[in-house]
């Protein structure tokens, strides 16, 4: 199909044009980067960085022709000057891709933890119902049956909007994806037709990127109040900002929780490492996801799949009782040599980090060990609060590496040895090698017991400044477990 730029053109408040409308162009792209021969670059200010400053180079590379929104007046040869609108992206990335999503029904879910757990469990329950789904979450993009690597929790607005593109092509019914407070605020989710929105929770995050926290739910609480009117916007009532998300929303209400009047209704009957025995709205089930936090996470993927009339209650509940937790997700392992078991989980936040420490607390009689590291240029507020969870809910604590990135391991260590208290000293140990850490907290589990190795759960690598290489905490456990 030829891509014309006139019918970019038609759809924006061009100012000014020092191109031919006729132009043909391959495609479009916001990095200069990115720039091939035949493409049209869209020189956008974003939050680290004004891509007006790269036109040039764009037009080494072999930009056609470039959208400038920097509020010029004067368009020169190859530039298009457009005025900036909020929804300026996502009008053009439809154009583009052909308005994908309002071909498929589109689920979004949004909240601090447990975005890609929900995502994993809908994906799986359709695709086991019989339809064609696509998958873009924090693990992977999967289009039908088909993989890629994840690079961010929500891809930018063309990406995106290619990618359903490419699920359309593919027959897909659905898409459902992570929506992230990032992705929200910076405007990538623009022009997505979403037919339902799923709220999960909110806690301490982010406050690197959003500074205040009421700053971070409005972010979030954007998400909801663009729904249309015909969408779902589905909300954890539990959650002490579940309501809040909901005020402005023009979409249908629908709220599940396990303490508060609502309308899908969970109880745990019964909780181990092997899953949860539950009741939802007066029908027993097992699952095969295990703690409290994933009994959220069933009631909203359950909330959505009713509300959305995929099929059945009945026929949902039965699918959702197949479904398997994502990778790095509680992801549990025997330690063999040891009699003990270990659990690799994402938690990088303090309540997440919690969640899982409560869930093993309550359904182990051994000792538990907990190897935990922070990120670095990342929240640093945080890092105590993240040690000293571990030391509450831990026999022992191993604190080390996650992904440094620019910042010294040592000085986020000491950061992070703020939380702890002097009486729990003797029962925390500092180790900045990840590899070397996770090795002693394999040595220092007997039977019974449970390690835990946290804050990057399904992540296949380690970022140390700028340099990404290969890592594996579920593999470095298997190694060093058969020593």
């Amino acid at each position: 199909m030829v891509k014309k730029l006139a019918d970019i053109l038609d759809v924006i408040d061009v100012k000014a044009s020092g191109v031919t409308i006729d132009l043909e162009y391959r495609s479009i792209t916001l990095d200069s980067r990115n720039v091939q021969p035949g493409d049209v670059f869209i020189a956008v200010k974003g939050s680290q960085s004004d891509g007006h400053k790269y036109i040039d180079i764009a037009l080494e590379n072999g930009a056609v022709a470039v959208i400038a929104t920097d509020g010029r007046t004067q368009a020169e040869d190859k530039i298009v000057v457009a005025t900036w609108e909020d929804d300026l992206l996502g009008k053009i990335a439809n154009v583009v891709y052909d308005y994908p999503s309002e071909q498929m029904t589109v689920i979004g879910i949004t909240g601090t933890n447990g975005k890609t757990t929900v995502a994993t469990i809908l994906y799986q329950a359709i695709k086991s119902m019989g339809y064609k789904c696509g998958l873009i979450s924090t693990v992977k993009i999967v289009i039908d049956e088909e993989e890629f690597p994840s690079e961010l929790t929500t891809p930018d607005v063309f990406t995106l909007h290619k990618v359903q593109s490419r699920m359309l092509e593919q027959g897909c019914d659905y898409v459902v994806m992570e929506v992230s407070s990032h992705a929200i605020h910076q405007g990538r989710i623009q022009g997505i037709d979403f037919d339902c929105g799923i709220f999960t929770n909110i806690t301490h995050d982010h406050l690197d990127y959003h500074n205040t926290f009421s700053e971070y739910i409005r972010v979030k609480k954007m998400f909801f109040d663009s729904l249309e009117p015909e969408a779902k916007a589905i909300t954890n009532i539990d959650d002490s900002n579940g309501e809040i998300m909901l005020q402005n929303t023009q979409a249908q209400q629908v709220s599940y929780a396990l303490k508060r009047r609502c309308d899908y209704k969970g109880k745990i009957l019964s909780s181990t490492l092997q899953g949860l025995h539950m009741e939802i709205n007066n029908t027993e089930a097992f699952f095969r996801l295990a703690g409290e936090f994933n009994s959220y996470n069933l009631l909203a993927a359950y909330a959505s799949l009713v509300s959305l009339e995929v099929d059945s209650e009945n026929v949902i509940l039965t699918h959702l009782t197949q479904v398997l937790p994502p990778e790095g997700r509680l992801d549990i392992l025997r330690v063999e040599s040891k009699q003990a078991l270990a659990a690799v989980d994402y938690a990088h936040t303090p309540d997440a980090l919690a969640n899982v420490l409560k869930t093993i607390k309550a359904m182990s009689t051994g000792n538990i060990v907990t190897v935990i590291g922070c990120g670095g240029d990342r929240d640093k507020v945080k890092r105590p609060q993240m040690a000293s969870i571990a030391a509450i809910y831990s026999d022992r604590v191993i604190l080390t590496s996650d992904n440094p990135r620019s910042e010294d391991p040592e000085a986020i260590l000491d950061d992070m040895e703020v939380g702890i208290k002097n009486e729990d000293q003797h029962r925390v140990f500092r180790i900045a090698s990840r590899e070397q850490a996770i090795k002693m907290g394999v040595m220092l589990v007997e039977a019974g017991d449970v390690l835990l190795v946290a804050g990057k759960g399904h992540e296949k690598y380690q970022e140390i400044n700028g340099v990404k290489t290969p890592f594996d905490d579920r593999r470095k456990i298997m190694e060093f477990s058969k020593r």
